[in-house]
């Protein structure tokens, strides 16, 4: 998902896609230790989504209290 598809989501939005997130990293690093993962790429594009969300939940609470 690229950053300005995040920036139009609301806050509560981006907070509850970073749950499914997470939840989807932790199964895909559970199936790579049990060697059942086949795409290992997706962690990384997991990660990095996350981040993002991340960022923009940050910008929007500085620019709150700026």
């Amino acid at each position: 998902m690229k950053a300005n598809d995040i920036r139009e989501l609301t806050t509560a939005e981006i907070e509850q896609k970073l749950k499914a997130l997470k939840e989807e990293l932790f199964n895909l690093r559970f199936q790579l230790a049990t060697g059942q993962l086949e795409n290992t790429a997706r962690i990384r594009e997991v990660r990095k989504t996350i981040a993002r969300m991340k960022t923009v939940v940050r910008q929007r609470e500085l620019s709150v209290n700026n």
